[in-house]
């Protein structure tokens, strides 16, 4: 019994070191350790919904958004907060909360623009493989606050 428990303990471990490690290489900006952080191959088809974007489907259509957001994302840094690992088997479900502070080029080109926060939920979805724990799936969902459900009441319909 005490060997399960070391044995799941020590995955749970990997599986927050992997989520760890996606936040990172998108914090760094480093495309070629986030791509290796997903599952490979198109035969098992990974899917990712950012905030306010539509599901995308397959290994090539989500790199390639994780590549426009680098290309467009001068700083971005995630705090994470609620961080929860489930798992069954050679799958693992981490929900968690990222704090997100990001900021844009300056428009006179020379500094770095405002920085605005952001708070999403997300869920990511990892596989067990041979070479580790891989991402399948990642959705974030924006958390409204209250300034935001005060400014919808206050716009007339």
């Amino acid at each position: 019994m005490n060997d399960d428990r070391a044995q799941a303990a020590e995955d749970i471990a990997e599986v927050e070191q992997a989520n760890t490690a996606f936040y990172e290489a998108l914090e760094r900006g480093d495309f070629e350790e986030l791509s290796g952080l997903w599952l490979p191959g198109e035969d098992l088809t990974v899917s990712c919904v950012h905030p306010g974007w539509p599901v995308l489907t397959g290994r090539g259509e989500v790199l390639r958004s994780y590549a426009l957001i680098m290309a467009n994302t001068e700083y971005i840094q995630f705090f994470l907060t609620d961080v929860s690992v489930a798992m069954t088997g050679d799958t693992a479900v981490v929900t968690c909360t990222e704090n997100i502070l990001s900021g844009g080029p300056a428009e006179d080109g020379n500094a770095l623009g405002p920085l605005v926060g952001q708070l999403v939920v997300a869920t990511n979805v990892f596989r067990r493989t041979p070479d580790g724990w891989k991402l399948w799936s990642h959705h974030g969902s924006p958390v409204l606050t209250e300034n935001d459900d005060e400014e919808d009441e206050e716009t007339p319909s």
